[in-house]
């Protein structure tokens, strides 16, 4: 149990860290380009890395997932609006899922 309190306070330290540091250490506008384009896409690569296996593993089998993703990616494409491709996206996992299983 006092192990879990060592943990717990090594975490929080981190956590904190990551955050204060970059307020810290970094006063000036950021001008390389390199650096600024990688910081303009760890939201979206964050956000990709925490959907993706939730949309594999939501379903009953991975196969109905990839085939709502590639409906959901295909129909974002194509320009139809968040409403659109979240119906397409489960009209494809109803008929996998119909069909096949």
């Amino acid at each position: 149990m006092h192990n879990m309190y060592l943990y717990l306070l090594i975490m929080a330290g981190v956590s904190y860290l990551v955050r204060v540091l970059p307020m810290t250490l970094i006063r000036r506008p950021i001008k390389n380009r390199f650096i600024r384009s990688f910081l303009y896409y760890v939201p979206y690569v964050t956000l990709a890395v925490m959907t993706f296996p939730a949309i594999v593993e939501a379903t009953q089998s991975p196969l109905s997932g990839l085939t709502a993703l590639a409906v959901g990616m295909a129909a974002a494409w194509l320009g139809a609006d968040l409403f659109k491709t979240a119906v397409l996206c489960c009209a494809s996992v109803l008929a996998v899922e119909f069909f096949l299983f």
